[in-house]
């Protein structure tokens, strides 16, 4: 027989054509008939092809006429000699190439029946690209996931970008696509390129790469990630302790890209995480919670429209610079927080949008499946293998980079399917209510596999409605986040602080209302990114009065916030107030930092920290009523509030709140005990930028009266301040 008869079998043609879900069903060797073995490669590039079997002498492969399919009968061969091919391309160059359809699959039955079932949550470990060694060499294995596709092709430099080389297998009914290409190693760039069903070429980006190329670029990269050395042992060992909810936990929230720069171009992992570590401890931060670092092709998104959800952005170095950025953290005692995004994805050509020509992540109805005000799409939460998608996204960060934490952005548009829909835009559920059912118990799972898999791993939603029971155990109802942002105290305090001081006393309800509801949940006081963007305004901004009042007005906010029960939050740059409103594509203003007012709001903010730290009766109860108790909440008419923050032994901190710039000099209060009062913090000390008006550092009681106390101090209360006294216990 010669190769100019020889009749191309449907599976040869769907090779050809581009449509083959088993191409390893006619490449590769195979046992004929007559017993004889037969060698099939289809290679697009190459002049001449030589068949060269493991210590045996090489054999030439005849090319199949008017065709790329090169065959070799094999008649003394055996199915498990190893072999490989000398080609020679067109431009006459020799070199060697190994035959990645001899080889067998690697993704195990249990591996497919655990991901049909949408339970297998180190999908990561095998989805994707991976270095590793198959039946006795070395090479890459790449697998994904895409069920309706007709064909999926590995394509990269390592074929020319010519995806008819590398035609991948489906495994049964998984849709799950793979293939094993020896001699690739870690570093190779590769996309999938996906037959729809309607024949359209889709080339997409690897959902579970590890690591992409710098945007705009868009590949993926072949990443090895058992090459890193951690050093973080004693900071996991600790962390159940360390982030404990009795403990203090003070967060930095950063934009890497905009924290600082230099010559206007980008820090590397590796140099921010020796520039904020020194900064946070400093400043006396006890967590970095970092805006989305999960790969993302638009500056402008800020992290928030991820395409890799498995992937540190290229933008500040490659995954093992990440992972240097959070073991450096942790070796000085700094925890690390990410930003997540779990309820929409954008709709870029090389993501998830579309995957394999369907709506594979997403809903195919756009009244459930897509955000118009953000241009997204929404994740089909009730498909179990995109909610395992989710869960191993969440688990891989934690594993593979031991974040200690991840705050769930737009959690309230995933709980309500009217969310920002007009009536006739949105579906109801089978109960006909405005609750996503499917996101409700994905949100649940996720918080308990979290939770079980990592302790002392906390979650944190942005939560902005009433939905209740939000950081309450499962077991109880809840949703079974670790914490929620207080959307409502800050709303309302940033409300009141906008307001001129002579009409605050008029709103003095929503200063005293966030102590209603401050024990429902397990809160964070936020003052995060979303509050400087958008024609929001600067914090200084945000206050009244001339620049002197302003700064008054913040130290008094930021210390009001320091001892409000909850734990705290400071995007970068509002820590000294700096005047512009944030600037992705800009460093935040730090030559202001050196100056008056700027550097004393600063120092302020660094004593809060460490007082903070330091009074057991500022973090031990944020979150039980007992830890806090009233003085005095009525005193509207003046702006003023008094109260006290316990700790578990029954020690206390009393804190005096003037809201108005007209000082107190015989301000009376009752107070719980006799005794010497220290005042251990005035946010008006001259340091600070204040007027330094204060109480010599003490206050005695007089045995009098007042409410239901029976002493009283009279004290100097001055303007726009707050003052913390402490109990002189003998």
């Amino acid at each position: 027989m010669t190769t100019s008869d020889y009749s191309l079998p449907p599976e040869a043609i769907a090779i050809q054509n581009g449509c083959c879900h088993d191409p390893f069903s006619w490449l590769g060797r195979h046992q004929t008939e007559q017993d004889e073995v037969i060698v099939r490669t289809f290679q697009p590039r190459m002049e001449n092809i030589w068949l060269v079997p493991e210590g045996q002498e090489e054999r030439p492969m005849q090319r199949i006429e008017g065709t790329d399919f090169f065959v070799c009968v094999w008649p003394e061969g055996t199915m498990d000699i190893p072999y490989h091919f000398r080609v020679q391309d067109k431009a006459g160059d020799t070199y060697i190439l190994q035959d990645p359809y001899r080889f067998g699959p690697v993704l195990g039955d249990l591996d497919l029946h655990l991901i049909g079932e949408g339970n297998h949550y180190e999908k990561y470990r095998i989805l994707g690209a991976h270095p590793r060694i198959h039946q006795g060499v070395s090479g890459v294995s790449f697998a994904v996931w895409a069920p309706s596709a007709r064909a999926v092709a590995v394509s990269g430099n390592f074929n020319h970008w010519d995806e008819r080389a590398h035609y991948m297998r489906c495994r049964g009914s998984s849709g799950v696509w793979e293939l094993f290409i020896p001699g690739l190693t870690a570093g190779e760039v590769y996309k999938y390129r996906i037959r729809t069903q309607d024949g359209t070429l889709l080339e997409k980006t690897d959902p579970y790469a590890q690591q992409m190329e710098l945007r705009p670029a868009t590949a993926s990269v072949v990443h090895d990630c058992r090459n890193y050395c951690w050093q973080d042992e004693k900071w996991i060992r600790q962390r159940p302790e360390r982030q404990a909810l009795d403990r203090p936990l003070s967060i930095y929230e950063v934009n890497l890209g905009s924290w600082k720069k230099q010559d206007g171009q980008f820090l590397n992992y590796r140099e921010l995480a020796h520039q904020l570590v020194e900064y946070c401890q400093w400043m006396g931060y006890t967590h970095i919670e970092l805006m989305p670092v999960t790969e993302y092709p638009f500056d402008g998104s800020w992290g928030y429209q991820v395409v890799g959800y498995f992937a540190p952005t290229s933008r500040f170095g490659n995954p093992d610079d990440f992972r240097y950025f959070v073991d450096f953290c942790h070796q000085h005692d700094i925890g690390v927080f990410l930003d997540w995004v779990p309820a929409h994805f954008p709709k870029d050509e090389h993501g998830l949008a579309r995957f394999d020509g369907t709506a594979l992540y997403e809903h195919e109805d756009p009244r459930l499946g897509e955000h118009k005000d953000w241009g997204t799409y929404i994740f089909n939460y009730g498909r179990n293998e995109v909610r395992n998608f989710l869960i191993a996204s969440a688990l891989y960060w934690l594993d593979q980079f031991h974040i200690d934490g991840l705050r769930v952005d737009a959690v309230a548009s995933m709980l309500y399917l009217d969310y920002s829909r007009e009536p006739g835009e949105w579906l109801p559920n089978v109960h006909g209510g405005r609750e996503n059912l499917e996101a409700v118990e994905f949100l649940k799972q996720f918080n308990c596999l979290v939770h079980q898999r990592f302790p002392g791993v906390v979650t944190m939603a942005e939560e902005s409605t009433s939905w209740p029971m939000v950081s309450r155990p499962t077991d109880m109802g809840g949703l079974g986040f670790t914490m929620k942002w207080n959307m409502g105290w800050m709303n309302d305090t940033l409300s009141y602080m906008s307001r001129d001081p002579i009409h605050r006393q008029h709103h003095h309800h929503e200063l005293t209302f966030s102590m209603v509801y401050a024990f429902t949940e397990n809160f964070i006081l936020p003052f995060s990114h979303d509050e400087v963007v958008h024609g929001k305004g600067s914090m200084p901004d945000k206050m009244p009065g001339d620049d002197w009042q302003k700064f008054a007005n913040l130290r008094l906010l930021y210390t009001y916030m320091f001892t409000h029960p909850g734990k705290k939050l400071q995007f970068m740059g509002i820590e000294f107030g700096q005047w512009q409103e944030w600037n992705y594509q800009e460093s935040i203003a730090w030559d202001q930092s050196n100056y008056m007012p700027h550097r004393g709001l600063q120092h302020l903010v660094r004593d809060l920290n460490n007082l903070y730290r330091h009074y057991p009766e500022l973090h031990e109860l944020d979150f039980d009523g007992s830890g806090f108790e009233w003085i005095d909440c009525d005193d509207a008419s003046r702006s003023l509030l008094s109260f006290i923050r316990k700790d578990r032994q029954g020690h206390f901190l009393m804190i005096v709140v003037n809201m108005t710039p007209v000082p107190h000099h015989h301000y009376r209060t009752g107070v719980p005990i006799a005794g010497t009062y220290r005042e251990i913090f005035n946010s008006d000390a001259e340091i600070y930028g204040g007027s330094n008006l204060g109480n010599g550092g003490v206050v005695e009681s007089i045995p009098e009266s007042w409410s239901r106390f029976d002493h009283t101090i009279e004290m100097v209360l001055p303007p726009l301040a707050c003052v913390i006294l402490q109990p002189r216990y003998d």
